[in-house]
């Protein structure tokens, strides 16, 4: 049994779950890390326990769409760590491609990871936080859960969902000792352009898509991001707006909603289209692409993602 406090990290074997676990760990907090990737989440624990020593590193391969997976995940680390007193659902897909080739199964991919998983995580270890009378529970959304970006729709469906979700939980657990944190990013770099999923024309999807994932201006550094989540959920704040582009969206969405579902429709006109519904990963894309340009502005979501077990 762990005599330093357990955070839960859903969706940890590569990417900002990874970043995420690694920042806990620093902050002196044992880590229980799952994905569905056994090979990945290996990789992920021999990275936390090179770069933070002091943390012990519980890993389990379990789907978060899956009630049953998860409550064993959660039995099995508070039975081997200890009570978890952090939990952070950060599991997630990107579907990219236009709304003439998306299928009903996109929407039920994403809305099984990023909102059934969300609410299953929610109904194992809240009831525990609360019988203790202390903890803190968390949602990584997205800028996508707040204003509706074209070409992402499975996915911002999935993420307003979370939005309510955690927000909603914040109000209901007022006065319990526990809280729950709603993160809104914008883009940040972590080499998830990879391993996307793109359709409709996959790799010029991936032609925008791979570049605005991956430049300064457009995304955020995705470990600076990481220690202000970790920051904003210990802190037991409600809402925590990530990057300036996340907070700035979220301001004019809020105030002048109609220009601003206006001004997404003239971007859906200048991205591109198609109407096949197979999806390619990011990988592939872009291999089928074949530009020396895209592969230069995609350079620094590259390096991220060598970074945090993406490649």
């Amino acid at each position: 049994m762990s005599t330093r406090p357990v955070a839960l990290v859903a969706g940890a074997s590569r990417g900002l779950g990874l970043l995420l676990a690694l920042e806990l760990g620093r902050r002196g907090h044992d880590v229980a890390i799952c994905a569905r990737d056994e090979q990945a989440l290996a990789r992920a624990a021999e990275q936390i326990r090179r770069e933070v020593p002091e943390t012990t590193v519980l890993t389990r391969a379990c789907d978060v769409s899956d009630e049953a997976a998860l409550r064993a995940f959660v039995d099995s680390t508070e039975a081997e760590l200890g009570p978890v007193e952090v939990a952070i659902h950060v599991a997630g897909i990107i579907q990219v491609g236009p709304w003439q080739a998306t299928r009903r199964e996109h929407f039920e991919q994403a809305v099984d990871v990023m909102l059934w998983g969300p609410v299953n995580l929610a109904l194992e270890v809240l009831p525990r936080m609360t019988g203790r009378g202390h903890g803190r529970f968390a949602v990584v959304t997205s800028i996508g859960g707040r204003v509706s970006p074209p070409r992402l729709l499975p996915y911002s469906v999935a993420k307003f969902g979370a939005v309510g979700l955690t927000e909603g939980l914040a109000a209901e657990l007022a006065g319990t000792g526990v809280t729950a944190t709603t993160i809104v990013p914008g883009l940040m770099r972590t080499g998830s352009h990879t391993r996307a999923s793109f359709f409709g024309d996959a790799a010029r999807q991936y032609a925008w898509f791979g570049p605005a994932a991956s430049l300064p201006l457009l995304s955020m550094d995705a470990e600076r991001a990481a220690s202000q989540m970790v920051s904003a959920v210990l802190a037991g704040r409600p809402v925590a707006h990530i990057s300036p582009l996340s907070q700035v969206a979220t301001r004019v969405h809020g105030l002048a909603p109609g220009l601003t579902v206006r001004a997404m429709g003239l971007a859906s006109r200048l991205l591109p289209t198609g109407d096949s519904p197979q999806t390619e990963e990011g990988r592939t894309a872009r291999a089928r692409l074949g530009s020396s340009l895209v592969d230069r502005l995609t350079t620094l979501g590259d390096r991220a993602g060598h970074r945090t077990n993406e490649h």
